[in-house]
């Protein structure tokens, strides 16, 4: 049974691959996931206001005072020349590529591309594998256009891809306008992967306090009724790498995305219910229903369902938006 894939040119003993999480904030658990059957994992975000906020930091306490005594100001050097930012994340990459013998994939959260550039390439000579940009932007300026959104993805793409030499894959938000456009944009920009899609957590209410509180929903099944469209749409129109990630918990999941021309599959939310373990069953129930089914690898089914392979592509498009509404006559 060759379970064997592709992904960001690296090639994997299997399609599931732990997504961005708290988990990898463990060697421990990052070597679990490993024996579990992971074939790859992305490491926690490294956020772009951590490394402003430690650049801002030590700027104030190496300056802070240094008015009262103008020759003091000779003996410190400027904080861009101190090795600023959350050093754990970068040793916690290191240890992880020494100690796992699966591609640790490096990821990096935030917008603008000028503080992430100096960080991709630190991550890159930690050892990391590839790089996952984790692209976050709630656009709430009425005056900004959907054109202005687009380049600022675009830009933080191309200025990573021209500092680094590791692939780079981007998590999507699927607030496009024209999905499948951006999609089209983005492979042109180089990306090596496209990783749909990023989840944004939504803000609550606390009646109490009367306060916005952040809270945190982990996803159901249901979730990646959203990826598996557009990476059926996606598949065979894009050269980048489609990573589906959000709403994968069971063998049947996978098995869903693959076919729909997912080159791996994340998870996240069914590692941190039930464990890394998790894995291992997942991985056997996929192995027995493709005896069942009389597949013989994963590069068999990938794509077989997707938009340009089935009888009926407008099964992805409006029609299924009219079908499903008559089902419920």
């Amino acid at each position: 049974m060759d379970l064997t894939t592709t992904y960001l040119g690296l090639k994997l003993k299997n399609p599931i691959v732990p997504s961005a999480s708290p988990l990898s904030h463990s060697l421990d658990t990052m070597k679990r996931l490993e024996d579990a059957g992971a074939s790859a994992i992305v490491m926690y975000s490294l956020f772009e206001e951590q490394i402003a906020h430690d650049a801002a930091e030590l700027n104030h306490f190496m300056t802070h005072g240094t008015e009262s005594y103008a020759e003091a100001l000779s003996y410190f050097p400027s904080a861009g020349e101190f090795n600023v930012g959350p050093d754990e994340y970068l040793e916690q990459i290191r240890k992880a590529v020494r100690t796992l013998d699966i591609p640790v994939i490096g990821s990096l959260n935030g917008l603008s591309a000028g503080g992430w550039t100096g960080y991709a390439k630190k991550i890159e000579e930690a050892g990391a594998d590839a790089l996952e940009l984790n692209v976050y932007y709630v656009s709430t300026d009425p005056k900004m256009t959907s054109l202005q959104v687009e380049e600022m993805y675009l830009n933080v793409l191309k200025t990573v891809k021209a500092s680094i030499h590791i692939p780079v894959a981007i998590k999507l938000s699927p607030f496009f306008s024209s999905m499948a456009n951006m999609a089209m944009r983005f492979d042109a920009a180089g990306a090596d992967g496209l990783v749909l899609f990023n989840r944004f957590y939504q803000p609550d209410i606390d009646l109490e306090k009367l306060e916005v509180s952040p809270s945190v929903i982990l996803s159901t099944p249901q979730a990646m009724r959203l990826p598996l469209r557009w990476v059926a749409i996606l598949h065979g129109r894009v050269k980048a790498s489609l990573a589906a990630t959000s709403g994968i918990h069971s063998a049947e999941d996978v098995l869903k995305m693959l076919m729909a021309g997912a080159d791996v599959t994340m998870m996240c939310s069914a590692l941190l219910r039930h464990g890394p373990e998790h894995i291992t069953r997942v991985l056997e129930d996929l192995r027995q229903w493709m005896v069942a089914h009389e597949y013989t690898s994963v590069t068999q089914m990938k794509g077989s369902m997707s938009h340009k392979s089935v009888a009926e592509p407008a099964a992805f498009e409006r029609a299924n938006y009219m079908k499903v509404l008559q089902s419920y006559r």
